[in-house]
């Protein structure tokens, strides 16, 4: 009997056809995934953060951080089974020079969702989900800053690093310090009680500071890493965008952590101290911004070089999103701070391109987790 084009479609869809048994979809399970939540949770939050965003962008960014709680949600359970299923394979990760890089993605991922409780969450179900945010923000602070030291130094003690095979991935752990701290910028004025309010904001601060230096030593590190040896092999590609990250991270920390400064500072007798920190605010925020510009214009032109040369995806596509949207809020930020017009104009265009990247990026992970291609563990096949 003829087989039909419909048979021939199905029999090409077949789910993790690439995997010799489904359970090796928990086996191959790597935190690379959780990139893929905070590509997602920080769309969620740019499309509600446009200016004038309606009632139509606030729900599709309602949607997606739902989503997101969804992603984060079935991520961490198919983690937390390699470790209980395979565990003496899934510790192999912290010996791994690349992969180990990734865990500072779970903390991000979570701080997305953190923060879209308080922009969708608050408004739908009121004041009873501060509480929770407040707990899985400090549940975020604990990771954050356990990663941002225990992988650095495994770098330094355990794993095999080299000046030619650097990365960006590098930042991928000592960055998720800045996250958790510019998130407690945004959870501390909804706190009950003043005391609380100050402990969060003045945490926020430690961590901004935790992690941006050590961030910004690692980007001298890798501005001359790639002016000796060139650019990375085109498995990396998207690795130029994470250094955009912690440069947008970094101002709207400042930013959001500096608005609500002068009401906290003031309840605790310092006035004086919260003008001093707004102001610092707007002008940290405004400088790291100036610099963010000019890695956006970079990234944008070494990305252009990629993608004519033809590079294969992976799960590093993820890296696009991220740094570009947290960029774009500290742009839309800067034009609430500012009330100029340019960075309302500009911070939209970022939105449209990162929406766009999203949709390419969440696509090809759609049809690469359902073939199971991107089910594979660097660290048991022995790649490095």
């Amino acid at each position: 009997m003829t087989r039909s084009p419909i048979t021939d479609v199905v029999a090409g869809l077949r789910p993790l056809e690439n995997l010799s048994h489904p359970r090796e979809m928990i086996r191959q399970f790597t935190p690379n995934w959780f990139a893929a939540t905070m590509g997602t949770g920080i769309l969620a939050l740019a499309l509600a953060a446009l200016p004038g965003a309606g009632p139509l962008l606030h729900g599709i960014g309602e949607v997606l951080w739902m989503f997101n709680i969804g992603l984060f949600t079935l991520f961490s359970g198919l983690y937390a089974a390699r470790w209980i299923l395979f565990g003496h394979e899934a510790r192999r990760i912290f010996g791994h020079n690349i992969v180990s890089m990734f865990i500072g993605t779970i903390p991000m991922g979570l701080a997305t969702i953190i923060n879209g409780i308080i922009t969708f969450g608050l408004p739908r179900y009121g004041a009873g989900v501060i509480p929770v945010a407040e707990a899985l923000w400090w549940l975020d602070v604990a990771m954050a800053v356990g990663c941002g030291v225990v992988i650095p130094y495994l770098m330094f003690t355990r794993q095999e690093h080299s000046l030619d095979q650097m990365t960006a991935v590098w930042l991928l752990p000592v960055v998720a310090a800045e996250v958790a701290g510019a998130s407690g910028g945004l959870l501390a004025p909804h706190l009950v009680g003043a005391s609380a309010q100050f402990t969060v904001l003045i945490t926020s601060y430690v961590l901004w500071a935790y992690s941006v230096p050590v961030a910004f030593g690692i980007l001298s590190i890798l501005i001359l890493r790639m002016a000796l040896h060139k650019l990375p092999h085109e498995g990396m590609a998207a690795s130029s965008w994470l250094a955009l990250g912690p440069i947008g991270t970094g101002a709207l920390g400042m930013l959001v952590i500096g608005v609500d400064a002068p009401a906290i500072f003031a309840a605790q007798g310092m006035a004086e101290i919260g003008v001093i920190a707004h102001g610092i605010g707007v002008v940290a925020g405004t400088t790291l911004w100036g610099f963010g510009l000019w890695w956006l214009l970079m990234a944008t032109l070494i990305t252009v070089r990629y993608f004519r040369a033809g590079i294969p995806f992976n799960l590093g596509w993820w890296g696009y999103t991220f740094p570009l949207g947290v960029y774009a809020v500290a742009t839309l930020k800067l034009g609430q701070v500012l009330h100029l017009g340019f960075f309302d104009v500009f911070g939209g265009v970022l939105v449209v391109a990162l929406l766009a990247m999203w949709s390419v990026v969440a696509t090809k992970t759609l049809y690469g987790g359902w073939k199971g291609h991107l089910f594979v563990s660097p660290c048991i096949a022995g790649i490095n």
